[in-house]
Parts: structure tokens; sequence; C-alpha cells
């Protein structure tokens, strides 16, 4: 056997195309890639969706050193809960299966279910059972899910030209805290100024209601949650919608300032933790430029936030507008088995 007999020789992508491709010669049906999934319901007279998400924390993969089992627990149900708000849907309710090592302490176990308790309280989303086993490591799989008119749903699929491009939070903070986390684990106690971004990687922001509020008006063309990086949730936008492109930018509007000062005093590549940062849980979105006015002031009424990052255009490229210059972005954000 060589390395490319492996499925760490070809990624995560990859291993989608074959999946993909399996489910299309053998059942001649052909998947949508989105955030969630879709299954059309009657419900009465009415259409209605179901919708649901099922992404797997896995200690190695997705728990740093520094997370406590409360943060574990918390994050595993915030990931899959953010899948579903971006594309507009209220969750309703959680299902998780439970991988534990047998030398997992009992008060550790505790910890962890109250972090997904607590989560799922703050979404008024009742945990509703799942399955235990015993595995290597410490793995959470819940699947979360809710209901939809399917009118009122935001897809990947919808881009159109010149639509702008909004996003709910800034960018960068993540990945200042995963550049302290994992490089600079050793001085962790020098990095007090930048608490802020270390704990946005071990117990993320709460991920805001935008996308229920742009269903609900149904203004928005297209969505997307950012947690694999930015420079990777504008690519897969761009999977479901041929013959599109991006221009971000490169300003306060998408840059969260701790980033900017951490990236002069340390000389770390801004660009690189504004787009690869990954796992901010951030909420893409596209819009009319018309309805620009409309779409702020109602998320503004109902406490949300949007900023303007930049808008679609009709080439297949990603661009950033930065000191005057237009620029190809080429990184390809995370990717597991990569």
């Amino acid at each position: 056997m060589n390395n490319s007999d492996y499925i760490s020789s070809i990624g995560e992508i990859t291993l989608i195309k074959i999946i993909e491709g399996l489910i299309l010669k053998k059942t001649g049906r052909k998947l949508i890639r989105d955030d969630s999934f879709f299954f059309k319901i009657l419900e009465g007279d009415k259409l209605k969706d179901i919708v649901l998400n099922s992404d797997m924390f896995v200690a190695t993969t997705d728990a740093p050193e520094q997370m406590t089992f409360y943060q574990m627990g918390r994050k595993s149900v915030l990931m899959n809960i953010s899948d579903l708000v971006v594309k507009g849907v209220n969750p309703q309710g959680v299902v998780i299966s439970l991988g534990l090592p047998e030398n997992l302490k009992v008060i550790d176990f505790k910890r962890l279910i109250e972090g997904i308790i607590d989560y799922g309280k703050l979404w008024n989303i009742n945990y509703l059972g799942g399955d235990i086993n015993k595995s290597k490591e410490l793995i959470i799989n819940p699947t979360v899910f809710g209901f939809k008119d399917p009118k009122k749903v935001i897809y990947r699929k919808g881009l159109k030209p010149d639509d702008l491009v909004l996003i709910n939070n800034r960018f960068g903070l993540t990945g200042v805290g995963f550049d302290i986390i994992l490089n600079r684990k050793e001085k962790i106690e020098e990095f007090s100024k930048f608490s802020r971004a270390i704990k946005s990687v071990l117990e993320p922001n709460d991920i805001g209601t935008e996308g229920i509020i742009l269903a609900d008006i149904q203004l928005a063309t297209a969505s997307i949650d950012s947690s694999d990086g930015l420079s990777k949730s504008l690519k897969d936008l761009l999977l479901s919608n041929p013959k599109m492109g991006f221009e971000i930018e490169f300003n306060e509007n998408l840059i969260h300032q701790d980033s900017i000062k951490y990236s002069k005093e340390y000389t770390v590549s801004l660009e690189k933790l504004v787009f690869n940062g990954g796992e901010e849980f951030i909420h893409l979105f596209t819009i009319n430029p018309k309805n620009l006015k409309m779409v702020q002031k109602s998320v503004n009424s109902r406490g949300g936030k949007l900023f303007k990052i930049g808008k679609v255009i009709s080439e297949e490229k990603i661009y950033f507008l930065k000191e005057g210059k237009r620029i190809e972005l080429k990184s390809e954000g995370y990717e597991h088995f990569k």
C-alpha cells in the first residue's frame, strides 16, 4: 500500500464527491449541497420542510486542550443550531449520540451534558435523547431539527449578479484565538489582552437571529454558515451557483479590530486570520441591492446587525479589494483529512 490508498490523500471534498457519485449511480438521486438537509412534509393542507443538521464534534479535531467539558457540550449544539438558523429555521429539538471513552470521569460527563442542555435552553429546544456507546475518544453527534415553509428557506443556491454580500459579525477573531492556542500555547498567559479571541474559540459567541429575520421577510437570495473559514464558505457558495463569483472589500466592515492589532504586533498575515480562521459560525447572506435599507431596518429593529462586505460578480473567481488593489483569493480554508 502507498499513501494514495488512504483517504488522507484525497481530503473531505473528494470524499463527499464519492458519496454523491455513488448515490447518483445506485439511486438516480442527485444530492443538493447546503448547510442543512430538507424534506417536504404535509401538515394538514400546508406544505412544510423538516430541516435537519448533524455535525459531529470529535475531541481530537474540535477540542483544544484548554477547552472544558462544559464548553465542548455547548459548542457541539451551537455548531448544529448555526446551520439551521442561517437557513432561516428556528430549531425545535435535538437528538444526540455520544461516544464516550471508558476513562471519562463522571463529573466531566455531567459538565458535558450541562453544556448541551444550557445552550439548548437559549434557543428553547429540548434534548430529546439519543444513544451512548463506548469509543476511544469523546464524540458528540447532535442532530438538530426544525420546520419551515419551503418558500421561506434561504438556500445556498440563489445568487444573482450585483447582489450584496452581508455578514452578521466580523472575521479574524477566531483566527487570532487559534493562532495563540495552537502555535503559542506555552506562553498563552502572555496574551491576556487577546482573551476575547481565545474565548471565541473555546466558547463561541451566540450566533444571532439574522437568518430567521431575513427568512421571515423573504429578502435574502442565498446564505451560508462560516465554520471552515470565510474563503471556503465563499467557494462553497460558488459550487451551488455556477458562473458567479465575489468581490470582497477588505475593510473595517469585514475585519475584527483585535485581528488588526494582533497582526501588526506579532507579524501574522491579516488575510490568513480573516479568510482562514474557521469555526467563527458567522452567517453570510446575499440580497438584492435595492433591498438594503429595508433589510437593515428590519434586522436592526429586532436587535440584529449586518455588515456589507462586497458583492456578487459574473465571473467564477473570488477577489478582495485592499488598498486600491483587486487581489484574487487563492486560500482554500479548512478541510478534514488535509
